[in-house]
């Protein structure tokens, strides 16, 4: 089944915020924010910009009637900046006007004088200062401390693995409409629904059940509206709480660059000890991830960091420790992978710079150190249905990985100027949220009199497909075809505290939702189909359609069940509740089962490096992948090869860059390069790991979302290898993303 989305897309027909017919009398918002990193705000001028025609309100911290915090696991972010700013781009106020083009013009009229403090922009220098966001977490498995005197090697060094822009094709955006008895009606472009409805209503001082958030689909998200799609949405509701009017506020590209966090960049430091039989015995990391002026989702992050720290390594000595440094930079936010990519980075990292210096390759360190049945990670989770082995070695054989190795020593001998590097790159990544409450979702299912049926879930639309596996589900679990499904939008009415789209487990929580809410609606009819059939339940089977008896097609069609089952006055309306069974963690241990599975897979990299200039092609990615049993190939395929090729361009060309002051430099796309069809791999190939699946996992297909971008680690790693076949002295570096100018430096260093 194809993607349900395509066909409007393709068209121009699908609708996102901005595509809302707006009411008579709309208005429209604009921020005005701090021009400074951080100080105390001495005086701000509003009196021009006020007086603009056009303008009818400047709003800011006075004007909310609830309270003046969005913070969601620390309540450490104003809405709007009171006596200090803490980041460029922190919001200050928000212009109302009757145009944009007004707004705009209004902003520019605002004068603000701000004593200025000293600025942090790096994680080390906020530790050296103390400035942290909260307690630091560490987990630990073993001894370290004792370890190490045991290893025949310990090799020790450090990383940094820097941001990445999420560049959603569609920028943040809400419409909020005024409803009767002052209620409030926003379409937010947000991965959390519920989170939305949530703030805003502690931000307006009203009850939630006064505020509807309702999503149609996002234009990309990619972690970057989990959280931070709230703030506009707020902004929005207090100017729509005071004027009574729609508010319109959708972010041009620069202010959404210039205000919005990206993913966490990480200053790490390791230590790895090995056996003389190159096992790993122990490693230690202190993670120092810069998690910019407020909390945002940075504790979460921060821990699921330590979760993927050792990758797909049993290692039975491990510490490692996290700090989420404060420093004056927009808070950043959730980003595909969600700290896994860091930490699994590290490890990647540690593995390359052991086998440098005891003179191995990398491949034998990794192939010999991959998980098996039972062993237990460094959260006390045991791992079991262990298929990274088989990835390993199905891409082996599969892709002929020894020929391949073979042709890269021919091809590097022949070529002087042209140099190929080749990796490995394992990954074993756990599917859940973390937190253990929130893996849980609603689905409700209304079938209508004529047959047709209408499902509404928690789960946000984002360019993931995950409406058409929701469909699939409904369709297949009713046993009636895809043209009687319609997927509602998300809506907090009808379907409440919901958590976000995010962390990989969406189509997993609200696909077993859907299958709940399907089966208690085919419980019902079942027994109405029954009846006129005058056969038992037992040997009853909806499909095509159709009603069978003992496998054999009846005459009765699924809209007679229906249309008897209303005459009967059967209840055609199912709201299910589900919550991921087995998981739990407790915090203050650290230890615990907080992975409903884990999803495995193998990448071979290979790279040829232009030695003259620098540059670099991928040349191939070959991929086995733990799809479980895919429920849709066509859909699960497309997004390992999206996530890769963003992988890629978080390792080799993403940089993200703010001077001193704190001021985002890679504030435009002419400044900030981000993978285009050029710099994407010449062929991509993608072969499913034939495995049972997993009970967790809705009809046993395997989440896909964030796991196949840690892929894209696999290119800093086969760059650095053909670097290091052209210029034996080429000490190897961490330092990601690995661009061009870093790689022409690499290759002529001495």
């Amino acid at each position: 089944m194809k993607n349900i989305d395509s066909f409007g897309h393709v068209r121009g027909e699908s609708l996102f915020v901005d595509d809302i017919t707006t009411l008579q009398g709309t208005l429209y918002g604009v921020t005005f924010d701090s021009p400074k990193a951080h100080g105390t705000i001495k005086n701000i001028d509003y009196s021009t910009a006020e007086s603009l025609e056009g303008v009818v309100k400047i709003f800011t911290y006075k004007d909310i009637l609830g309270e003046n915090q969005i913070g969601g696991i620390i309540p450490d972010e104003p809405l709007w900046a009171e006596g200090e700013v803490h980041f460029i781009g922190q919001p200050i106020a928000f212009i109302v006007a009757t145009s944009e083009a007004i707004a705009k013009k209004s902003r520019a009229l605002i004068t603000i004088e701000i004593d200025e403090k000293p600025v942090i922009t790096t994680a080390k220098e906020a530790k050296e200062k103390g400035s942290f966001i909260n307690a630091p977490r560490s987990f630990k498995l073993g001894n370290t401390t004792t370890s190490f005197s045991n290893c025949k090697y310990v090799i020790e060094g450090e990383t940094f693995s820097n941001g990445q822009e999420h560049l959603y094709l569609e920028t943040q955006g809400c419409y909020a409409i005024p409803m009767e008895n002052g209620n409030i009606k926003i379409t937010s472009s947000t991965q959390g629904p519920t989170s939305v409805q949530k703030t805003v209503a502690k931000v307006l001082g009203v009850s939630m059940h006064k505020i509807e958030v309702d999503v149609i689909r996002l234009g990309g998200g990619f972690g970057g509206k989990e959280d931070q799609a709230t703030p506009w949405a707020v902004m929005a509701a207090v100017a729509v709480q005071n004027l009574k009017k729609p508010v319109k506020y959708i972010l041009n590209r620069h202010d959404d660059l210039r205000m919005t966090g990206k993913r966490h960049p990480y200053e790490s430091t390791f230590k790895i000890g090995l056996s003389k039989e190159l096992k790993i015995q122990a490693f230690e990391v202190e993670f120092l991830q810069n998690s910019g002026a407020a909390a945002d989702l940075s504790p979460a992050i921060a821990e699921r960091t330590l979760f993927h720290a050792t990758n797909s390594y049993f290692i039975p000595n491990v510490t490692t420790t996290v700090h989420s440094c404060k420093t004056n930079l927009p808070p950043n936010t959730a980003f595909r992978g969600f700290g896994g990519p860091q930490g699994m980075f590290v490890i990647e990292a540690a593995i390359a710079k052991a086998a440098e210096e005891i003179g191995v390759n990398k491949k034998k360190i990794q192939e010999l150190n991959l998980l098996s049945e039972n062993d237990e990670f460094s959260y006390g989770q045991i791992a079991t249905q262990v298929e990274i082995k088989n990835s390993w070695t199905s891409a082996k054989s599969n892709f002929n990985s020894a020929k391949l190795e073979e042709e890269i020593v021919n091809f590097n001998n022949k070529n002087a100027q042209y140099k190929k590097g080749l990796s490995f790159m394992p990954i074993t990544f756990g599917i859940s949220f973390t937190n253990t409450p929130m893996n849980h979702a609603r689905a409700l299912i209304h079938i209508y009199q004529d047959g047709s049926v209408g499902v509404s879930t928690g789960a946000v639309e984002m360019g993931q497909s995950v409406n058409t596996k929701m469909l699939q589900v409904a369709s297949e679990t009713l046993g009636i075809s895809t043209s009687k499904v319609k997927l509602e939008t998300t809506n907090t009415t009808r379907v409440a505290n919901t958590s976000p789209t995010a962390a990989s487990a969406t189509a997993d929580l609200n696909g077993k939702a859907v299958l709940k809410a399907c089966n208690s609606l085919i419980d019902r009819l079942t027994t109405v189909a029954s009846a006129l059939l005058a056969v038992d339940k037992d040997v009853i089977e909806f499909k095509n359609n159709m009603i069978y008896a003992n496998q054999q097609q009846t005459s009765l069609t699924w809209e007679k069940v229906v249309e008897q089952a209303m005459f009967e006055r059967v209840a055609l309306s199912e709201n299910a509740h589900y919550a991921t069974p087995i998981i739990h963690f407790d915090k203050s241990k650290e230890k615990g089962h907080p992975f409903a599975y884990h999803v495995y897979g193998t990448a071979i990299t290979i790279v040829t490096v232009d030695c003259l200039r620098g540059t670099y092609e991928i040349d191939a990615v070959k991929i086995v992948h733990d799809f479980g049993k895919s429920m849709n190939i066509g859909i699960d395929v497309g997004q390992v090869e999206g996530a890769l090729v963003q992988g890629i361009g978080w390792m080799t060309l993403e940089e993200i860059s703010y001077n001193e002051q704190g001021q985002l430099l890679s504030n435009a796309l002419s400044t900030y390069k981000v993978p285009d069809v050029f710099s994407a791999p010449k062929t991509i190939e993608v072969l499913p790991l034939k495995t049972l699946g997993n009970e967790q996992a809705i009809f046993k297909s395997k989440a896909v979302g964030e796991p196949p971008l840690m892929y894209g680690i696999g290119a800093y790693f086969a760059i650095q290898n053909a670097v290091k076949e052209f210029n034996p002295n080429y000490q190897l570096k961490f330092d990601a993303p690995f661009t061009p100018e870093k790689v022409l430096m690499g290759l002529y260093e001495e």
